[in-house]
């Protein structure tokens, strides 16, 4: 049986680069299906992943068709990564192996067997085999809107879109991207944060129904809310092949952003309340301020400006974390300050009153964290007003 698998596995692939002139036709005993896979703790897998199956046991074959590769031996990898310019590709595994390697990450995958006739089949093997090609493989990848689960309505729209009927009547609120990103997030976690925080305010736009399937989970619900023109359901059963065994949570408290950001809120608040009694000014604390945020803003600005990430444009948090701090931060570990700092503080006050408007006409949405940050800018930046004025009266 292995040796047959394999015969037929090698026999489907050369047939395709050789541009062999015929090609392997699926049997009538053959099944294509969506593989949904569940959420996991690292970042990487928060949001699930899809892929197609396509089994014939005539011709012996079970291979997955993934979207969702990319080269960790690429030329300047982390440099492609993070300015978005890593190029994934798709490619094909046995199902075994496809799923071993989510029965050691402990996630569950649901089958959808998909309701299409024998050349509605071969149609969807030729693309995904034209798609293998060398000169096809490759893809720009967009969070938002060309990822492994957006591949697979497109694909799905392309070889048989004539012929299918989706209804969004399931969708009953109307979201944004930001919050459909949320669904598999938790609030006090640091990856939640890095995301509200590296993401702009063009995700805070509310998602077309049909742009909801950047996530595998509503690509799930929408195979199960779509038909055929003859109204017969395109998903003709659901099975949950892998299930998760029960594992416990380990969120500990003491090493959440919810704990740091507001320890950080009462340090700088008993320390300006010391420095307001014995009239002085704590330069540690102070550059450790602006040096922190003008990082966190150069880092906004570069992802903004420097990426080909779409959802990293107009970042609105560039006003509480304003890359001039950067600079300021030195300044301000000098004692006599130059007259023009008085001027800066009140543009960052200013900056600050601004991003709050941003927040509260939902422009952006921003992490509920930065409320600890942004108290703890006010109470410092009005402080060191005060405590110029007060040394120059």
């Amino acid at each position: 049986m292995f040796i047959k698998k394999t015969f037929f596995l090698f026999a489907l692939f050369f047939s395709i680069v050789n541009n062999a002139q015929k090609k392997i036709e699926l049997s009538p005993l053959s099944k294509i299906s969506v593989l949904t896979i569940g959420t996991e703790e690292e970042l990487s897998s928060k949001f699930g992943h899809s892929a197609f199956r396509i089994q014939d046991p005539t011709l012996g074959i079970d291979v997955t068709y993934n979207y969702g590769m990319f080269d960790f031996n690429a030329p300047n990898f982390y440099l492609k990564f993070t300015t978005g310019k890593l190029p994934y590709r798709l490619a094909r595994h046995s199902f075994d192996n496809f799923m071993y390697s989510y029965k050691i990450e402990n996630r569950w995958v649901k089958e959808q067997m998909l309701n299409l006739n024998l050349k509605e089949k071969n149609a969807l093997l030729q693309f995904l085999e034209n798609n293998l090609l060398p000169e096809n493989k490759y893809y720009k990848y967009d969070f938002l809107f060309d990822n492994c689960a957006t591949k697979i309505p497109d694909v799905l729209k392309k070889v048989v879109g004539e012929n299918l009927k989706p209804s969004y009547n399931h969708l009953k609120n109307q979201s944004s991207f930001r919050e459909l990103i949320h669904i598999s997030l938790e609030t006090n976690e640091w990856s939640t944060f890095g995301i509200d925080l590296a993401l702009g305010s063009v995700i805070d736009k509310k998602a077309a129904p049909e742009e909801y399937q950047f996530l595998p989970i509503y690509v799930y619900h929408q195979l199960e809310h779509t038909s055929k023109k003859d109204n017969t359901p395109l998903v003709s059963k659901t099975e949950m092949i892998l299930k998760t065994k029960e594992k416990e949570k380990t969120n500990v408290f003491i090493l959440s952003p919810f704990f740091w950001f507001g320890l950080f809120f009462i340090l700088v608040t008993a320390l300006t309340i010391k420095d307001y009694s014995t009239n002085k000014r704590t330069k540690w604390l102070d550059f450790i301020i602006f040096f922190s945020t003008g990082i966190a803003g150069i880092l906004i600005l570069f992802l903004w400006l420097g990426t080909d990430h779409n959802a990293t444009a107009w970042n609105f948090n560039i006003l509480w974390a304003f890359p001039f701090n950067l600079y300021v931060a030195f300044v301000f570990r000098k004692n006599n300050l130059p007259n023009w700092v008085k001027i800066y503080l009140i543009t960052l006050l200013s900056l600050i009153l601004i991003s709050l408007f941003i927040w509260a006409a939902k422009i952006q949405i921003f992490s509920i964290i930065i409320v600890f940050v942004l108290l703890s800018l006010v109470i410092r930046y009005l402080y060191l007003l005060f405590h110029l004025r007060r040394r120059n009266d």
